[in-house]
């Protein structure tokens, strides 16, 4: 069975590298276990949406909930999906510094990401504008 699990978290670690280390951890560790997504980080905000077997997106949640590089892991959204939405990707990447912020001000009261400000739906809703304008990169 396939799930889909969207989560938000704020990183401990703000530095460009930290951010690639979790990056460059999610495509080498996901594809083994059957897990495609996409993440999101601007302002020391992570938002991620997971995609997999319901018991390996359960074990990488229950991970992620545990890794000292994130805090105030919380939860948005989680759905039994009968097709991925993102199954071309091991781990795709937006740069919110590159893109138009009026996307993001389209979301919430603020051009800002904030994940914890507004539904589950309305968060997945930003991941699907910002693929629709190819604001996502690393797709493998």
């Amino acid at each position: 069975m396939l799930v889909r699990l969207l989560y938000a978290s704020r990183a401990v670690d703000n530095s460009p590298e930290a951010i690639d280390a979790i990056l460059t951890q999610s495509r080498e560790h996901n594809p083994g276990c059957g897990i495609t997504g996409i993440l999101c980080y601007g302002g020391g905000v992570f938002l991620q949406a997971i995609e997999g077997g319901r018991s390996a997106v359960n074990e990488l949640y229950g991970h992620i909930q545990r890794d000292v590089r994130h805090k105030d892991v919380e939860l948005l959204h989680y759905e039994e999906i009968a097709e991925r939405r993102f199954g071309g990707w091991t781990m795709g990447k937006v740069n919110l510094s590159k893109i138009n912020h009026s996307i993001l001000l389209k979301y919430s009261e603020k051009p800002e990401l904030d994940p914890y400000s507004v539904s589950g739906a309305v968060s997945f809703a930003l991941l699907e504008e910002l693929m629709a304008t190819a604001s996502i990169i690393g797709r493998v």
